[in-house]
């Protein structure tokens, strides 16, 4: 199934281009305190290398403003200069304006309209902003959160409504009120001179059914470059799901040019997993791949062993590790799909599927394991090295197809 993408524009994030039919990109977030330069490059560095493509910061305060150009140049210094975005809420308008240097530092900032100021200050402070990114020529996200309206929109838009004959729910009016504080700001960002190519939009709520309803009708309504994600999807198993159920239903219709899975880490466990379940999301919808994938089966009765569960492991993890070095060597390496099956059932059809496959003897049947590539029968394997020649196999079919 080849998806076709609903919004039109392209922005540019330093070098990195979203929107259109550009590779959807994989956005995070750090969460050390960006006043401590070493710390936060440190994670945006291991950010990158997990796969994400562009990374925000928290921008908070003077000092936060102040560690924005040594971060910079301690990414680059460490050789993954990935674009920085500036998170802003209450005060961008007056760090922007009072550090020039973080404001041409930075590669986008984001801004959320229900933060930037009540009463006749919104527009202004807003204004401000968008001055600024002009100036340096940046793109800007507007970001908007219902946790974090603009009460003021939000309160016009109850009160018309409650005057109405019939009334609409009060979430069908929450939705309105993130999509025209959307819009409305894209508009004011637009009449104060910077190109609609310089924005991108974002409506997150913390569930899958509001994100749909919410960003479906956003969709419709504009041709921003579109950033998806849930405002917080939770931890492990239940982060994971949450944001594959928000997002894949999206992103299989069309919607959607940029994501981040906003899950909670364990305590001082690695920011990484979030990356990694991003990739993940899009490569199960086959809009991009970035590993190679490793087939197994689950297990049951008819399995004797741990065997193809450790070789399954085993060699996904070498793959892994092997692609900062591959990426660069083999063209297509993350295309390769392997199969380790533990049993005759469903072992030789999913051998043949994939490009590489092994069928590994279960419960009852004979101690060989047939392998498979490109969909033929080459070799029997027995013995107590299955393993080992099995992952010797591996690399010696990618040095063949990928060289």
């Amino acid at each position: 199934m080849t998806i076709t993408r609903q919004n039109t524009l392209t922005t540019f994030v330093a070098d990195v281009a979203i929107g259109s039919q550009h590779p959807i990109v994989v956005q995070s977030m750090t969460n050390t305190d960006t006043v401590d330069a070493k710390a936060t490059a440190l994670q945006i560095v291991q950010l990158a290398r997990a796969g994400s493509e562009i990374v925000r910061i928290t921008v908070n305060n003077a000092d936060a403003a102040k560690a924005v150009t040594e971060i910079k140049e301690r990414i680059a210094d460490m050789g993954y200069p990935v674009p920085i975005v500036g998170d802003f809420h209450y005060n961008g308008h007056i760090l922007l304006n009072d550090f020039p240097k973080a404001a041409q530092a930075l590669d986008k900032y984001r801004i959320n309209p229900g933060n930037v100021g009540a009463g006749k200050y919104h527009n202004d402070n807003f204004i401000k902003m968008i001055d600024v990114a002009k100036e340096y020529d940046k793109a800007i996200r507007i970001g908007v959160n219902w946790g974090s309206l603009d009460q003021q929109l939000l309160t016009k838009l109850m009160d018309e409504n409650a005057a109405l004959i019939e009334p609409k729910s009060a979430k069908s009016v929450m939705y309105e009120a993130m999509i025209q504080s959307v819009l409305l700001s894209a508009e004011l960002a637009e009449d104060n001179g910077l190109s609609a190519n310089k924005i991108i939009v974002s409506a997150k709520v913390s569930n899958a059914i509001d994100l749909w309803a919410v960003n479906r009708e956003l969709s419709k309504r504009s041709n921003y470059s579109l950033h998806l994600g849930l405002t917080e999807a939770g931890m492990g198993v239940k982060g994971a799901v949450s944001s594959a159920a928000a997002l894949s239903a999206l992103l299989a219709e069309g919607i959607g040019d940029t994501i981040r899975v906003s899950l909670t880490p364990e305590p001082n466990a690695a920011r990484e997993k979030e990356v990694e379940i991003a990739q993940e999301i899009l490569a199960a919808l086959d809009l991009r791949k970035f590993n190679p994938t490793v087939t197994a089966c689950p297990g049951c009765g008819r399995t004797t062993s741990i065997l193809f569960q450790e070789m399954a492991q085993d060699i996904q993890s070498y793959l892994k590790v092997q692609m900062p070095v591959w990426k660069d060597k083999y063209v297509g390496i993350e295309e390769l799909k392997v199969a380790v099956m533990g049993c005759i059932v469903n072992g030789p059809g999913e051998s043949k599927h994939a490009d590489i496959g092994i069928s590994l003897p279960g419960n009852g049947e004979n101690p060989k394991a047939p392998v498979y590539q490109d969909g033929q029968f080459v070799k029997t394997l027995e013995g107590n090295n299955i393993a080992a020649e099995f992952n010797k196999m591996i690399e010696e079919y990618i040095e063949a197809r990928y060289s």
